[in-house]
């Protein structure tokens, strides 16, 4: 077993998501579309939900802890303030370009012109979304063990924030609680490590589930949204991501790149950011020396409220609706569009085909009808998880690159592991090491 151990473990993941193909397609081929669908739901699709569950029980428990520990650690309140505006701004800015990127995708690519939606039986969409002032209260949490429990990562952000402010004002006294979150950060990691050797198999049957569901023949009938969005997504993780790391933090973008793919890889398979959330947490520290302090308050807040590839996705889709409808849009509706998309995207769930049921506020800016809209979602559902899949990946490399670059701007980036090549682990220096052991003393 030494080789599996000795391979990468993103080498292992991409692997399993090849072999996931290559499987659900000759599955496929043998028994048929139903049957073999059917086949792979009853006997590996299970292993696929054991992975998933595996990483969304560490969600929590590692939010919690790695936020409580990095707010403690942080010793200021202030710092803690200067983190979070640099973060929210960061977001803020990439959604807006997200935006604008789906819509000239859209229009250059044309995805909605001459489709056929004939085909497509009505869903029904549910319109009706909380206020913003509903949301905002809802991060209060009334019961902060009910919030843990309920999974409400808002909530739970909320309550880690003030609990490690408290543990700051409380000073020596203090301090035991402050070890305590710190060495349960540790374990909650440790267990992450665990965790992701399974990843590989967890990746190979969720895969393999997907396109036997999916099936060659939907991908078919709109290869041209799907090559769209992957287009898009792909050329804002290069220009916007990329061109952020290289150019404005003046990091090696190969670096980083190698850095996260193991949280890119859980992330396309699992298509949930938040479900992602313990991989890029390990990536994002370990690889990309990112500081907890940072890392547990900038990467929990990414994963709610940075998702730039549910903001290109609704760009796109908009321009697809128009296009397959006929409408003929003003440049005020194309603002309109990039301004309600990029709000709508803020608050979408990190869980699967959560931006598809955004749809409608985005195409409420040019009076689409519920009947049109219920033809879209019908017609767009059935692959919108292949799709889905591709904007978490970019969800989660947007939020690593919030992290690296509020960390570097903080102080707290270690540069040194960074920049370490893939084949020589990086070690700290001894008075390094001692520092770092004197700080949890």
């Amino acid at each position: 077993m030494n080789w599996w151990f000795g391979t990468a473990l993103w080498m292992r993941v991409l692997g399993a998501l090849a072999l996931g193909v290559a499987f659900a397609l000759i599955v496929v081929q043998i028994m048929g579309q139903e049957a073999g669908a059917a086949f792979i739901e009853a006997f590996i699709k299970p292993v696929g939900d054991l992975f998933f569950n595996l990483i969304r029980m560490l969600i929590i428990p590692l939010i919690l802890t790695t936020l409580v520990a990095g707010v403690a650690s942080l010793g200021d309140p202030k710092k803690l303030g200067s983190i979070g505006g640099k973060a929210v701004a960061l977001y803020l800015c990439t959604t807006f370009f997200a935006v604008w990127i789906g819509i000239g995708f859209g229009l250059a690519f044309q995805p909605g012109a001459g489709v056929n939606l004939g085909g497509a039986d009505p869903i029904p969409v549910d319109t009706d979304q909380p206020g913003i002032v509903e949301r905002l209260i809802a991060i209060v949490p009334t019961n902060p063990v009910a919030a843990l429990a309920d999974t409400d990562v808002l909530a739970v952000i909320f309550f880690a924030i003030l609990l490690g402010i408290g543990i700051i004002m409380a000073g020596k006294s203090g301090k035991p609680v402050g070890d305590l979150f710190n060495s349960a950060a540790d374990v909650v990691l440790k267990i992450t490590h665990i965790v992701m050797e399974v990843a590989p198999f967890g990746v190979f049957a969720l895969v393999a589930y997907t396109v036997a569901a999916q099936g060659v023949e939907a991908l078919a009938s709109i290869g041209v949204l799907i090559a769209t969005v992957y287009a898009a997504l792909i050329a804002h993780a290069i220009l916007v991501y990329g061109g952020f790391v290289r150019f404005v933090l003046n990091l090696p973008v190969f670096s980083f790149a190698r850095g996260i793919v193991d949280a890119q890889a859980v992330a396309y398979s699992t298509a949930s950011s938040a479900g992602t959330l313990p991989v890029t947490i390990a990536n994002v520290t370990e690889n990309l020396g990112v500081k907890r302090s940072v890392a547990g308050s900038v990467l929990p807040l990414g994963a709610t409220i940075n998702m730039d590839g549910t903001g290109i996705y609704l760009g796109i889709l908009a321009l697809f609706t128009a296009q397959a409808f006929g409408y003929d849009l003003t440049l005020t509706q194309y603002v309109l569009i990039a301004v309600t998309a990029a709000l709508a995207s803020i608050g979408a769930a990190g869980i699967p085909s959560a931006g598809l049921f955004l749809l409608a506020i985005v195409l409420g800016t040019f009076d689409v009808p519920p009947e049109q809209i219920a033809i879209i979602v019908g017609f767009i559902l059935p692959v919108d998880r292949i799709m889905d899949m591709a904007r978490t990946a970019l969800n989660v490399t947007g939020d690593a690159m919030v992290a690296t670059a509020v960390a570097k701007w903080e102080g707290e980036l270690d540069e040194d592991r960074f920049r370490a090549p893939a084949d020589k682990p990086y070690e700290a220096p001894e008075p390094a090491r001692e520092i770092a052991d004197a700080d949890r003393d």
